[in-house]
């Protein structure tokens, strides 16, 4: 009886989402929201009352889903509208997270009764910007795009920038588990991560074209089902030689995407449609996360963080990484106030309660709240700030 109710609260979850994701759309307000609300209806502190407090299945769960929605996002950016925004796409995604999670940090600390470690971690945890509220989003614009390239640059900091938030979470947690490690042993393996992470993706996606265009199948239906394999093991792969899954999955679908293969249109609209569903069940999951009793006490505090976040610590990484490039003020200033946070950080934010910490709870929900926030007021204001700064154009425009 407990297997039918589940598929019976699961299936309805599943359709009140697919339904809020027309509603958000109208009311101009990011699908995550919704998602994680409803999430938060149906656990124990709501109407649904269904107890999950198991933050390793969270993260099992969030992992799989960055995957295919990461996978999905590589296989529709066209490669033309990447290479021009390469070189600050990089850097925006690596030291500017690094400096994003360094203010924040120090900001936290002097505000708060928090330690300097214990600040870092929070700046470390909301660092980067986040791939499936910038995918859901920018897709959601249909025939509208933006100008200058806007669009590529911010797909593709928010696909790669989660290696440098994940490194550093880690590393922050182990450092202060372990003090006497040492800085310089961190760096080294965030080089090598990096490195592995990119070649992996490049052998893969190779490879992913290779046998996508080679070997035949007999059934079509089986085409998309390959290829997801064949995702999940450029992840898995990755990871367990020392690279970063995430950065490998994005480069692997961005060759395959960028290349003539086999039944390529029924495959991304299949990507699209999964890239969708790992999306509701990932903020589902993520809000029966959360106890909603416990993100009161913090809400003052994580305003706070947020407009620090918002207003200073993410236009300072922005401005400091684009001196080297030619950027108009406007289009920094867009890419300032769009550095949305989503998924990755609540996920992050369950790295210290699995590893004991102390504070972890408080961390946890300040970090919830934090990306509630700039979900609700980054997210629900892209379209409106691209019109005002003259930065919407069409398709056709470029």
């Amino acid at each position: 009886m407990l297997t039918e109710q589940s598929i019976f609260i699961g299936s309805f979850l599943l359709l009140i989402s697919i339904l809020l994701s027309k509603v958000s759309s109208k009311l101009g307000i990011p699908s995550l929201i919704l998602f994680l609300v409803l999430g938060m209806l149906a656990g124990s502190e709501g109407i649904g009352g269904i107890y999950f407090d198991d933050s390793t299945i969270a993260q099992f769960i969030g992992n799989i889903a960055l995957v295919f929605i990461i996978f999905s996002g590589g296989l529709d950016t066209k490669w033309k509208e990447v290479k021009p925004i390469l070189g600050r796409g990089i850097l925006l995604s690596t030291i500017g997270v690094f400096i994003t999670a360094i203010a924040l940090g120090f900001f936290i600390n002097w505000i708060t009764d928090f330690t300097f470690m214990e600040s870092l971690l929070i700046g470390s945890i909301v660092s980067s910007t986040d791939a499936a509220a910038v995918f859901a989003i920018f897709r959601s614009r249909g025939k509208q795009k933006l100008k200058h390239n806007l669009e590529p640059t911010l797909e593709f900091e928010s696909a790669s920038n989660d290696p440098m938030a994940y490194f550093l979470t880690t590393t922050i947690i182990f450092l202060i588990l372990n003090p006497t490690t040492s800085i310089e042993s961190a760096f080294i393996l965030l080089i090598k991560s990096l490195s592995l992470g990119a070649i992996l993706g490049v052998v893969f996606g190779k490879g992913m074209v290779f046998v996508t265009n080679k070997v035949s199948l007999h059934i079509p239906a089986l085409y998309p089902i390959r290829t997801m394999a064949m995702a999940i093991l450029t992840f898995s792969v990755s990871y367990l030689v020392g690279g970063n899954g995430l950065i490998s999955v994005y480069i692997a679908a961005l060759i395959l995407g960028n290349s003539r293969f086999e039944h390529k249109k029924t495959q991304i609209q299949f990507f699209d449609g999964i890239a969708w569903l790992m999306q509701i069940i990932m903020f589902i999951t993520l809000g029966l996360l959360v106890f909603p009793s416990q993100i009161v006490p913090v809400i003052g505090v994580g305003l706070i963080i947020s407009f620090f976040l918002i207003l200073v610590a993410r236009p300072l990484a922005v401005v400091l990484c684009l001196l080297p490039f030619k950027v108009p003020a406007k289009d920094q200033i867009f890419i300032s106030l769009v550095g949305i946070r989503g998924a990755v950080p609540i996920i992050l934010a369950t790295f210290p309660i699995a590893a004991g910490l102390n504070s972890a709870n408080m961390i946890f929900n300040i970090v919830f709240f934090v990306t509630i926030t700039s979900a609700l007021l980054q997210g629900s204001t892209v379209n409106v700030l691209a019109d005002y700064l003259g930065l919407s154009g069409s398709k056709n425009d470029e």
